[in-house]
């Protein structure tokens, strides 16, 4: 019998089993993980980016989420030992239109507590200087790490803090009773106080599973990238990207900088026909009949037809993808660029048709379902456990911890 079992091996389930035990350090507490190795997914796909909360709706989760866990995700790394660097984007304009759009994203920047800068063309070439634009943002915290790295610092807190992280570990059936949940998988099952759901991918199947009918659905989208040939690297010091486009809800191709000196372009959103689906060949049948059956995606792809046919257009055209790119950075050629391995961002869906702009978290009786956490998820993950633990009422029969951390 455990007090808490936890869904999901990325980074926002270890972060609820590394909060979990701060708070409760005498708990039983499961972590569940179908793959064979923690961060397979999201996390293990991520392009690394400490994120400011520059993008985020002042007052949201993610805006709020993000700018506490650009600082925590620091500081843990440097406690840890975790290579990162506070290396700092830029946000281009490299159009007359988009200047309205960058004042725009600046004011945001500055309701959400930023210490961020509006520079000009001759300050953005100092900065990144095969960059051509006509103005930018500096956002000097934003930073690079390898969050799977974070992910292993997590899991090895939670193991020598008495908690119990097992793989190969596949949810099958879940009952929620009176007396705890009980989560078959295909190896065993197992019985808890209280199930926290950190699926990701499969967040809203593990939450209708409990018995938890929420009215979203994820649809994912997969983002293809390429990289720059060694020698090309030079072409890019950290972070460029672009205005984000008011009509589409990504943020377009940009360059990202990784930990290891590789320089990641992209990437762009089309739809993937298999929820872990990281080849354009993927498919899934059950996956792909849940989101061609669901109104919503409809309602989605009716409202950005055009621009989800300039994605898919990127997908299927290198020549078109190298364009995007070249509105930053006008020297790229195709001949610069290699593949890249792509991601699948779980992204919740209404009915209506309306993306869930936000992080959003259920409570049932005897559980916790993070139902939409793609990015800035992975920056903010050390806050979205404490918030998740935060939900968690007092049980008298679990002694809370006096002072927090380990």
């Amino acid at each position: 019998m455990y007090d808490f079992t936890i869904i999901g091996g990325g980074i926002v389930g270890l972060s609820v089993g590394k909060a979990l035990l701060e708070r409760f350090p005498n708990a039983k507490v499961l972590l569940l993980e179908k793959e064979k190795t923690l961060a397979s997914h999201q996390t293990g796909h991520n392009s690394g980016v400490i994120h400011s909360g520059i993008y985020y709706k002042p007052g949201s989760f993610k805006a709020q989420f993000a700018r506490k866990g650009s600082q925590s995700m620091t500081e843990f790394c440097q406690r840890y030992n975790i290579e990162h660097d506070i290396c700092g984007k830029v946000i281009v304009a490299t159009k007359e239109e988009e200047l309205p759009l960058l004042d725009n994203l600046f004011d945001r920047g500055l309701q959400n507590g930023l210490n961020i800068k509006k520079i000009d063309s001759d300050r953005l070439k100092e900065i990144e200087p095969h960059v051509k634009g006509l103005g930018a943002i500096h956002v000097p915290m934003a930073g690079i790490v390898n969050y799977k790295q974070v992910s292993e610092a997590f899991a090895t807190i939670i193991k020598e803090n008495g908690g119990e992280v097992k793989v190969f570990e596949e949810v099958t059936n879940i009952k929620e009773t009176n007396d705890g949940v009980f989560i078959d998988t295909n190896n065993a099952t197992y019985q808890t106080n209280m199930l926290i759901n950190c699926a990701g991918l499969h967040s809203d199947r593990i939450a209708r599973m409990t018995g938890y009918a929420t009215d979203t659905k994820i649809v994912p989208f997969r983002g293809e990238y390429f990289k720059l040939k060694p020698e090309k690297r030079g072409l890019v010091k950290n972070l460029i990207y672009p205005v984000p486009n008011p009509n589409f809800p990504f943020l377009g191709v940009h360059f990202t900088r990784m930990i290891g000196g590789e320089v990641d372009a992209g990437p762009n959103a089309v739809l993937s026909f298999k929820r872990e689906g990281y080849r354009k060949t993927d498919f899934n049948i059950k996956d792909f009949a849940e989101v061609m059956s669901y109104g919503g995606f409809w309602k989605l792809a009716s409202k950005y037809m055009k621009e989800g046919l300039d994605e898919m257009a990127r997908s299927f055209s290198k020549k078109r993808f190298v364009e995007s790119l070249q509105e930053l950075i006008p020297e790229i050629t195709e001949d610069d660029l290699v593949p890249a391995p792509a991601g699948v961002r779980a992204q919740a869906l209404k009915a209506d048709g309306s993306l869930v702009d936000d992080f959003h978290i259920i409570k049932g009786k005897k559980s916790i379902h993070v139902c939409n956490a793609p990015s800035p998820a992975a920056t903010a993950s050390i806050e979205i456990g404490k918030y998740v633990v935060n939900q968690i009422p007092e049980q008298t029969h679990l002694r809370e911890a006096s002072v927090g951390g380990f």
